[in-house]
């Protein structure tokens, strides 16, 4: 059973201590460039006064719904002239609570998490107000650990709503009367489309129409997502259609289909596991290994068109271990457990494994198709 729950935690009197630790030299998400940003923000909070307050965000970084949560932060706080920042917030090398070292802040919004550990009721003690959204069930199961929070922190949490979906909605209804909008009315739609098939997928859904061939075709504006070192980040964003982004995903996808089909001309027989899990259709991809998904769903077909089990076995050298990846086109032929029993891993119809040479060379069978 899903749980969805907007809540607000309560006191807590005792939290972790983070202990700061030195600043990398080479380039991190938590960069100078986004250090001296927070830093420049926070000091221009204090020159206020408390005269104008200033609101911050950090989203999850490289999130599509943390980048589109921070647009419409974006978008919201420009149409009432408020002094805002977004920043990325990246696991890899998240922000510290030591990065924040004055209470002039007067909103810090968590955009698609609420950080490791105990940083949101940290950050509590740090700013006047963390509004913090997310919607994964892991990040549901993490609040009891949390105890019981300052009452200027609120916690977000719906499973049933995409992150994005939720501070769309939340802005929207925290604009003034006399302004309608949180964005122009011929980008509301287009947006909205986009955000839709995000939410698809974030909640592992996949139910929309091409929301494959989507995911495909938005995959390169991922590495655009940081707005420190792509300023121009919430305008293309604005600018991203669910139509043009299908078309790139199904070309890109036919594409590689194509590559992959001029290769099945070597296809030859294997005897998997020596002959334990029946026989298939097997191809040598060394140098295209990266379309070793396209070729073993066709060899799949073809193997059982042939009357062979519906596997397709892609072989190929990496970092000088011989790999075989499996492809299955039938909820009957579980690849997982020829994996499993090699030492490998995967799902019912996609999984892998290193294989020996020698063992490798039990399985072919001396005749090619």
């Amino acid at each position: 059973m899903h749980r969805s729950f907007p809540f607000v935690l309560r006191r807590n009197h005792s939290s972790s201590k983070s202990q700061p630790s030195p600043l990398p030299h080479h380039r991190t998400f938590r960069s100078r460039a986004a250090l001296d940003a927070l830093h420049s923000h926070i000091q221009s909070a204090a020159a206020a006064g408390g005269a104008q307050p200033h609101h911050l965000a950090l989203y999850n970084y490289p999130s599509f719904s943390g980048a589109f949560s921070a647009l419409f932060a974006h978008l919201f706080h420009s149409r009432l002239h408020l002094p805002f920042l977004a920043l990325p917030f990246s696991s890899v090398d998240p922000f510290r609570i030591q990065d924040f070292h004055s209470q002039c802040i007067d909103t810090c919004y968590l955009l698609d998490h609420i950080g490791p550990g105990h940083f949101a009721v940290e950050l509590a003690q740090r700013v006047q107000r963390v509004v913090a959204f997310d919607h994964r069930k892991s990040t549901a199961s993490r609040v009891s650990q949390l105890g019981h929070c300052p009452k200027n922190l609120e916690l977000h949490i719906d499973t049933m709503k995409s992150s994005a979906c939720a501070v769309y909605d939340h802005f929207s209804e925290s604009l003034p009367q006399n302004e309608s909008l949180l964005m122009a009315e011929n980008d509301r739609d287009r947006v909205a489309a986009v955000v839709k098939y995000i939410e698809s997928m974030d909640l592992l859904r996949w139910d929309l129409p091409d929301v494959e061939a989507f995911s495909v075709g938005i995959k390169d504006m991922r590495a655009k997502l940081n707005s420190v070192i792509n300023p121009n980040v919430f305008e293309q964003l604005l600018e991203l259609n669910s139509t043009d982004l299908i078309a790139k995903g199904k070309a890109y996808n036919n594409m590689r289909e194509d590559a992959a089909k001029k290769l099945l001309d070597k296809a030859f027989k294997i005897r998997l596991g020596r002959g334990l899990y029946g026989e298939c259709l097997a191809i040598r991809a060394d140098g295209n290994s990266n379309l070793s998904h396209e070729i073993g769903v066709e060899l799949a077909k073809r193997s059982a068109a042939a009357g062979l089990r519906p596997i397709g076995a892609v072989v190929f050298m990496q970092r000088r271990n011989l790999k075989m990846c499996l492809r299955s086109t039938s909820s009957t032929a579980d690849t997982s457990l020829i994996a499993k029993a090699y030492g490998g891993g995967g799902t019912l119809k996609s999984s892998s494994f290193i294989i020996r040479m020698d063992e490798y060379n039990l399985w072919a069978s001396p005749t090619s198709l």
